[in-house]
Parts: C-alpha cells; structure tokens; sequence
C-alpha cells in the first residue's frame, strides 16, 4: 500500500485538504514508529559483535524492506548539501550497531513534497545562509514536526549567528514561535537512545553542547553546530575527508555514535526514559 499522499503546493488548495490528509498521515506516522520500536524492542538495542550473523532465515519470498531512509531536506538559494557521501558511513554504522533495518539509498526532499510525511526522520545541513522558506513551507514543516516528525539540523560551518546559523534559527522561529532553542541536558534521551554518549563529537567543536526546542514530552527539531556529517564523511575509496580537530579520531568516534543515536531517536523517541531503563542507564553513566 502507497503511503497516504501530502498534497504539495502544485494541488489546488492544498490547505483546504489539510485536515484529512493529516490525519492520515498522523497515524501512518503513528504505525511506522510503533514497528519501528517493537522491532528495536525485539533486538534488545544491543551492539552486535563485528561479523555476527542472523540465525533467523526469512521465509520463502519475503523481501526485507528498509525500516528508516536517510531523508535530506533541500534549501534554496545557497549550497544544501555540504557532504553528499557522509549520509553512507552513517546508515552504514545504523545497520552494523542495532537492530534496524537502514536503507543504502538517500532522499531528498523539498518541503512541499508529497512523500514528506512517509519520512519520520529528516536532515537538514549546509554552510551557508539559505533563502527563507515561505509561509506555506513552514505550516507543512509545523504539521511534520507535530504529528511526530523529527528534523536534525547540522551546521556545516560554524559562524556564530550569521550564515546558515541565522537562517537555521530564524527557521525554527518560525516553526515554533512560542518556543526558543536551549540547551539540551546531558540526560536528554538522545544521549542515550543506543550509545551512552557524553560528548558532542563532529568535524570541528564549534560547541560542547547540543540544542533543541521541546514539545511534550519530545523534542522534535534538534541542532547540533559541530557540522557531524564532516566528521562521518569518505571519499570513494574510503578515506575520511576530514581530519576532526582539535580530538583527532576520538571525536570523529563521538560523532559517529551521536550520528546512530540521532537516528535511533526518531524512532523510539523517549522509550529509555523509562522506569525499567533509567536506574541502569544512571549506573553506566556513573
């Protein structure tokens, strides 16, 4: 079955439909995370060991279908997609460290494409300034955001409240007027949806800390500065094509792990926050 269709700007009145189809696609939203989680659950979220094997054999025509897609929103107006490969090394990580079935292929996306709503996860990079988003643009990216949608944001340069740091942030004004970028805690979920991690890694340490704006329980649109795709990105023969500085290789670790947790995240949401998994998660963390 076809996801349920978004209408995009080149429909006539896409608002005027709005209602049903975001209904629809709220609960197809709804069915994709909760498989999503039970098929984690099943696996435990537990590393396996390099080289390990599946034992369970697929029955007789099945045909595995990927679970999560790398989806990459694109921008006007200036470059969008500053690491076209790193998307690999990430996806590739997803499927060697957990249970979820990670697609090999990238989709890009615009705001106003009918399949937005078929992608949970959504990344969002670049080094420059970017033309604004229209008001229609943003309505969609609102709905996406508050029917269980996540957005990660990555910041590929690293100026301080100019270039693609201003638009990112004016964006998410726009998004979420009543709600400001902060600092996320250290025991944010995200920190612990498959790695216990306790540094924010990347191609560069623009900042030590991640952000994100909260609604409920979740956080929906999450920005890191550190620009994590130069860290996760090779060239075609599999070289890194980047040194990270100034922590060399443990910091391109870091960034990789945070890359799997984000991941992770868009799926389960705030399933280890729970009361089963907290006292363990609070003993590894010391």
């Amino acid at each position: 079955m076809r996801p349920a269709r978004f209408p995009g700007a080149h429909d006539v009145g896409w608002h005027e439909a709005l209602g049903d189809s975001a209904r629809m696609d709220r609960r197809t939203f709804g069915r994709r995370l909760l498989l999503a989680t039970a098929s984690l659950l099943a696996g435990a979220l537990v590393p396996s060991p390099r080289g390990a094997r599946a034992q369970l054999q697929p029955q007789e025509g099945f045909q595995p279908r990927p679970r999560v897609t790398f989806a990459q929103l694109r921008t006007r107006g200036a470059e969008w997609d500053a690491h076209p490969t790193a998307y690999v090394t990430l996806m590739e990580e997803v499927r060697q460290r957990t249970s979820v079935e990670a697609g090999t292929d990238r989709k890009v996306l615009d705001v106003l494409d009918p399949q937005l709503f078929s992608y949970p996860f959504l990344y969002l990079n670049g080094r420059q300034a970017f033309s604004p988003y229209t008001d229609e643009e943003v309505e969609v990216l609102r709905r996406f955001l508050s029917f269980g949608g996540f957005l990660f944001i990555d910041d590929a340069a690293g100026f301080n409240g100019v270039g693609f740091d201003q638009r990112a942030r004016e964006l998410v004004g726009r998004i979420f007027p009543q709600r400001d970028l902060r600092r996320l805690r250290s025991d944010h979920t995200i920190f612990r949806s498959f790695y216990l991690v306790r540094r924010v890694g990347g191609r560069q340490l623009i900042s030590p800390f991640l952000e994100g704006v909260d609604l409920d329980d979740r956080s929906p649109i999450i920005y890191c500065r550190n620009d994590l795709a130069g860290a996760w990105a090779r060239d075609y023969l599999g070289n890194w094509l980047y040194p990270c500085v100034p922590g060399g290789e443990a910091q391109r670790f870091d960034a990789l792990k945070l890359g799997v947790n984000m991941v992770l995240y868009a799926l389960t949401v705030n399933y280890k926050q729970d009361k089963i998994h907290l006292p363990f998660l609070r003993r590894r963390m010391g």
